[in-house]
């Protein structure tokens, strides 16, 4: 690995460090999952330096374990991490022997792009015997927030972008190409790439929408089944999630389907064909494009403090009353959030949030938008872009 990205990496802390050092005290297996080049290898090649390191996706490497895995595992005194441990799901039992054999914890780390699989095999294996954990590209508590919102939402996250000083759209393009060519294709027999790029493309289109299944398949010229399924991949690794409605205590219908974000802006920009931060400015998602990289932030947030939980929501009844993104606090308080991609605070903003039905809950107001001022009024918190890193941080632990 090029030794300036390792000198840089420690410079900008991982949050989860921490917690990955105190979990791996308490299992015997650690894994790490998230998205291709989200920095899991270089945490832990930095962090875990008296770890064997082992990356199978190199064949000499898949051989040499596999060849004798009883043997390799069994002849190794010290902790060994394997990296895209999804590329030997026969390994995942040998783990489970061997590491009830030496009943201790921190005896093995795995790492991988791909959660589906991984968590296939875990499920199978290793219930109870590891913590899991996601890294995704960096935060804004880790970097900080860029000059602008344009400029924000159009770099997108990725160490390397950071690491190298590379443009973004000479990063995204091959990025998503090497996705799709190399975990797309290895994960799904797709004979049609071209295909799956169309529908790939689709999808940022319709970032922060409900998702319409039966017309994104027609746009994309596949079947329903086939849209579900690309789905699921792409959530599998790491490239977008779905967003749930929230409907506890409501009687009448409300909108139950999910809706799409990405979990890093950057991608969606490259897939839209975005090829500046001034474009943004003009462009007619930009307003989805700050909700996505809000929501997304919540959700990075949440994980690199160590929480797996999916308490984060959307609300919307049948007559279009709608609330970006609420949070279902431990407590059980309700934190409701409207975000705005506005400069101007306008008293409209709050017109949802008091439409919500508050249904006994406790219930906060919010407001993110992108002018300068951060102020309260009445009961509802409005945040401006400057507070933003702060204010969020403070949600993803509710």
């Amino acid at each position: 690995m090029h030794s300036d990205c390792t000198n840089v990496h420690k410079m900008i802390e991982r949050q989860l460090i921490d917690i990955l050092k105190n979990r791996l005290e308490k299992f015997p297996i650690l894994t790490l999952v998230g998205p291709r080049q989200s920095g899991k290898s270089t945490l832990l090649r930095n962090y875990f330096p008296d770890y064997e390191y082992i990356n199978l996706e190199r064949p000499d490497y898949r051989h040499l374990v596999m060849d004798d895995p009883i043997g390799f595992l069994s002849s190794r005194e010290k902790g060994v991490i394997f990296d895209e441990a999804q590329q030997v799901p026969e390994l995942f039992s040998y783990l489970q022997v061997e590491s009830d054999e030496k009943n201790r914890a921190g005896q093995y780390i795995l790492s991988g792009s791909q959660s589906f699989l991984m968590n296939e095999r875990i499920s199978q294996s290793l219930a109870g015997r590891t913590s899991i954990n996601r890294l995704f590209p960096f935060d804004i508590s880790e970097i900080g927030l860029r000059a602008t919102v344009f400029d924000t939402i159009y770099t997108g996250f990725y160490p390397r972008i950071y690491d190298f000083s590379i443009e973004p759209n000479e990063f995204y393009p091959p990025y998503i190409q090497t996705y799709i060519e190399r975990d797309v294709r290895a994960l799904r027999s797709i004979e049609n790439l071209t295909t799956f790029t169309r529908f790939l493309a689709l999808c940022a289109g319709r970032i922060g929408q409900t998702l319409n299944l039966t017309s994104l398949a027609n746009d994309a010229g596949v079947s329903v089944n086939t849209a579900k399924s690309w789905l699921l991949l792409l959530e599998a690794s790491f490239i977008l999630f779905q967003l749930q409605p929230y409907y506890k205590n409501f009687n009448k219908r409300l909108i139950k389907s999910p809706k799409i974000y990405f979990y890093d802006t950057g991608v969606v920009c490259s897939l839209l064909n975005i090829r500046s931060a001034e474009m943004i400015q003009s462009h007619y998602l930009y307003g989805a494009l700050f909700e996505n990289f809000v929501i997304a932030e919540i959700i990075k947030l949440q994980s690199h403090k160590g929480y797996n939980k999916r308490n984060v929501y959307y609300w919307r009844d049948n007559h279009g009353v709608e609330v970006d993104c609420i949070l279902e606090g431990a407590d059980g308080k309700l934190h409701l959030i409207e975000i705005k991609g506005g400069a101007t605070m306008n008293t409209d903003y709050m017109k949802n949030l008091k439409s919500f039905p508050v249904k006994g809950a406790e219930v906060e107001r919010h407001i993110i938008y992108t002018g300068e001022n951060s102020l309260t009024t009445g009961d509802v918190e409005i945040t401006g872009w400057n507070n933003l890193s702060k204010v969020l941080g403070e949600l993803a632990e509710k």
